[in-house]
């Protein structure tokens, strides 16, 4: 019972997510202000990944890929067959939805998995760690180049405008720095492990900082004053029927490859997360101005729905597969 009551309660950082998103809507920062705040947003992104850069161990990495078939099968979840599913539900569904909120929904489907969450709901699920460690690792770093592709793949198949030109700055601002924090680990790595109080409060300020500073552009450039509840509403809808079609995807696909439960675990939960600490600094960058806003819209109505189902599942299965 306490265990299920840990889970029905929403997560405080989602609490204080949502309130920052209420914080935007009704107080946006604007002018100077919202320079500023822009420029410490970038700043804390360039920081994140330069400490992802470092406390991942390539040394890990490359032992991982004794489970290659396991690997292969998570990131082509995560950088094809989602995406994939994304495409034909905006589609299948275009009559219904508002054109504006597509590029979003695309650029949700192309986002890597979560790290930290998708390792606890594996653990909660007594599935196999180790791989989903080494998966939620591979994803975070293949995702820096494979997110923005993908994403201008679906632009272009969907026929929504493409601007290119936000890739360049996704290699600046994410890649160069996780790449100078891979070559500094012999440096820092052991101080980043050791402190992974920093590396936490570092990631969630900076998802917050750029939700505030994205809607707020987008508050002030109008692009959300059409956002009634209808609009809302449906948007949840098509972001649990996305849901419902990736958990049922991933489910039949660990079973077509033969895994056991353990590798099945690690594929669903890896499958069915997308990274809201990759996605808003991207979303920033690829979208610098207040269409920013818009573009994370669907990530954060995917995100609760997405975290709650994850823990319901998690532990059920842990209750099923408990020893004893």
């Amino acid at each position: 019972m306490q265990r299920l009551a840990s889970i029905l309660v929403p997560d405080r950082f989602i609490i204080i997510l949502l309130a920052m998103v209420g914080v935007a809507a009704l107080l946006p920062a604007r002018g100077m202000a919202l320079d500023l705040l822009g420029t410490v947003s970038t700043i804390c992104i360039v920081l994140l990944f330069f400490v992802h850069g470092a406390r991942l161990s390539r040394q890990a990495v490359l032992g991982g890929f004794t489970r290659l078939k396991l690997h292969l099968a998570i990131v082509g979840f995560t950088f094809l067959t989602f995406p994939l599913l994304g495409l034909a539900l905006t589609t299948l569904a275009a009559p219904f939805i508002d054109p504006a909120f597509v590029p979003g929904i695309l650029f949700l489907c192309a986002l890597p998995t979560t790290v930290a969450s998708s390792i606890a709901m594996v653990s909660m699920a007594r599935g196999n760690i180790a791989a989903s460690v080494i998966a939620a690792a591979l994803s975070s770093m293949l995702g820096v180049v494979l997110t923005p592709l993908m994403f201008a793949a679906l632009l272009s198949t969907s026929g929504a405008p493409i601007d290119i030109s936000g890739i360049g700055k996704v290699v600046l601002i994410l890649a160069l720095p996780f790449a100078v924090g891979q070559l500094c680990r012999p440096a820092v790595g052991a101080w980043v492990e050791a402190h992974p109080g920093v590396s936490r409060t570092l990631d969630r300020l900076t998802i917050l900082l750029a939700i505030y500073v994205a809607l707020s552009a987008a508050v002030g450039g109008g692009l959300l004053d059409g956002l009634g509840l209808g609009r809302f509403l449906l948007l949840l809808a098509l972001m649990l029927v996305l849901l419902a079609l990736v958990i049922g995807t991933a489910m039949l696909a660990a079973r077509v490859l033969g895994f056991n439960f353990g590798d099945g675990t690690a594929l669903l939960f890896a499958a069915m997360q997308k990274s809201v600490i990759s996605g808003t600094p991207m979303a920033r960058i690829l979208f610098p101005g207040a269409e920013a806003g818009l573009i994370i819209v669907p990530l954060l109505v995917y995100y609760v729905p997405m975290m709650t189902v994850s823990a319901i599942m998690a532990a059920r299965m842990g209750a099923r597969h408990a020893p004893g």
